[in-house]
Formats: C-alpha cells, structure tokens, sequence
C-alpha cells in the first residue's frame, strides 16, 4: 500500500504541476471530487481494516508482554523495562501513507461539500466590471440560488431562482466552458436587448441611467465616465471610455447569431429560452455577449455577491450591488 499511495499522490502533484505550468488544461471540481474519492476510500479501509489490523497487535502485544512479565516474576525478577506504553503507541500510529490520504479526508470533502453546494470562492482576473468589481477582489459565489447542481457535471438538480437582469453571474464560459466568466445578467430569455449609442434598452425601454461623477481607474491612471443604471432589482454603477467606438468591431460566430442586429450604432439582440445575455458593467472594456453570444443556462455556476477579501485594498470587503 506504500507503493501504491506514493504513486497516487505523485500522480496528483505531478497534474498540479503540469497545470500550473500550463501543460494541461485543469479541472479543480474534477480534481477535488476525485481526492476525496480516493481519500474517502483510504478513510473506510483505515477504519475497517488498517487500524483494527494495529489494534489486535497492540493487544496481541500487551498480552505477551504480560505473560513474559508474569513469567521473570516466577523466576525472582521484578522489575522489567519493557517500554510496554511507547510500543504500542508505536503500533496505533498512522504510518505517513495514511495520513496524507485518510487524515485529510475530512477536510477535503468538507471543501468539497462547501465548494460544489454553497459557496465558491473566485478571484477576479480583469476589469471588464469595473467599477462594481475590481481586479484582485476576491468573491463568494452562491452556488444554491439559482438550482443545485452536481459536481464535475453541472446538472441541475433542483429548480432554484432563476436568474434575474441585474444579477452578477459566474458561468462557464460558451466558446471555453473550462474558463470561468463573470458578468451582469442584462437579458434574460424573451428579452429583446439593444446597447446602441452606448445605451442599453430592454423590450422597447431605455434602462433609467444618471450620471456620476467620473471614475478614475488607477491601473490606467485615467478617468472614465460613470453612470448609475437601474435594471429593477438594484442599482449599479457602470463606465463608459469616450474613445472607443459604439460599434462591436469583429464578433465571433455563435449559436443562435441571426438573433442579434449589428449596426454602426452597436447591436440588438433577442435572448433564446434558456439562454442569458451578459454584458460587464465596464462597458467599453468587456468581451461579453455582444461578441460571443448567449450564455446557456447549463454553464450557470452561481451568482456572485460578496467581496471576502482584497490584500491591496481591505475597504473593498463586503457585499456589493
């Protein structure tokens, strides 16, 4: 079994590795439900079997000790240094194999449990929601809102909330769904979704937008202008860059594409059953569905509503809109 166990967890860090490296493409849910497999199964034979096994040579031990003790006893001798209590500490110990295997076991299936049912953690990798959220905030993502789903699978196994427009969602990626995406949910399915002139109407009626003060972005060192926009569930924040055009310059091809007008004005777009569009709240800065389309309701993972940590800036924890 030492052999054995040193492979596995060779194996193990050898695929951590090679994913950090970038070799392969990695699957942290997949990764996480097979540790706590395999540790799960450690767990079971160490408490059926391995440790029983130690126990009966502890007391195995103890009784031929006693009976070697009762004998010198017969011969005069009475005290002997047996080092009964440190032997059979020896032998109830885990040896090294089992407690990198069922000694983590609790933990990982506690994580697993947490991460695949009710919360997530994520990190925001760039500034496409600028200024709800910014680059290096750390995320909790409610994965139980919107419906349980299986690990590894994502199949939706209870019904949940559906999301609603203005929601901040993680999904899976379309074109990538190994990639994790986060974005505000704009049109939900029936929605006819237009951002013309850089501004956003749904069914026929503009969303109502005032106008902020400008918001300077300190990673480019520029001002931006800034506007509070209301989808109906609460208010948030958005910047559009003067410099970029309103057009959506090189689109890709996706399903469901004919249901989307481009124009020099930028795009219109009617939402399929079962498909959500999204659009980051920095909205000159942001690859969402304007240019690659709907999000299926299958890639849902969950929706995304408080910041736990940010190491440069510790004001930035807390829920946010």
């Amino acid at each position: 079994m030492q052999a054995l166990t040193s492979a596995v967890l060779a194996a193990f860090v050898a695929y951590v590795g090679a994913w950090y490296f970038g070799m392969v493409e990695g699957n942290f849910a997949l990764l996480l439900f097979l540790a706590s497999i395999i540790t799960g199964a450690y767990w079971l034979a160490e408490r059926f079997v391995f440790l029983p096994q130690r126990q009966r040579a502890a007391a195995e031990l103890e009784v031929q000790t006693l009976k070697r003790n009762e004998e010198l006893g017969k011969l005069g001798i009475s005290k002997v240094d047996d080092n009964l209590t440190e032997a059979k500490h020896r032998l109830l110990a885990q040896p090294w194999w089992l407690d990198w295997t069922a000694g983590l076991f609790p933990v990982i299936i506690g994580v697993f449990i947490l991460r695949s049912f009710l919360f997530e953690p994520f990190k925001i990798p760039s500034g496409s929601m600028i200024p709800t959220l910014l680059v290096g905030d750390l995320i909790l993502v409610n994965k139980f809102e919107y419906g349980l789903r299986l690990p590894v699978l994502n199949t939706k196994v209870t019904a949940g909330t559906p999301p609603q427009r203005g929601d901040v969602m993680v999904f899976r990626y379309p074109p990538k769904p190994s990639l994790d995406y986060i974005k505000r949910v704009v049109g939900v399915p029936g929605d006819e979704v237009a951002y013309l002139n850089k501004r956003l109407s749904i069914n026929g009626k503009a969303v109502p937008t005032d106008t902020l003060p400008e918001f300077f972005d300190e990673d480019t060192m520029r001002y931006f202008k800034q506007f509070e926009e209301d989808m109906g569930t609460a208010k948030h924040r958005l910047l559009n860059d003067d410099s970029r055009p309103a057009f959506v310059p090189g689109a890709d091809e996706f399903q469901f594409k004919q249901n989307c007008q481009y124009s020099v004005e930028g795009v219109m777009c009617k939402v399929p059953e079962g498909h959500y569009f999204m659009m980051g709240d920095n909205r000159d800065n942001s690859l969402d569905s304007r240019y690659w389309g709907f999000v299926p309701e299958k890639n849902i993972v969950g929706k995304a509503f408080f910041v736990w940590m940010n190491f440069g800036n510790l004001k930035r924890i807390g829920p946010f809109n």
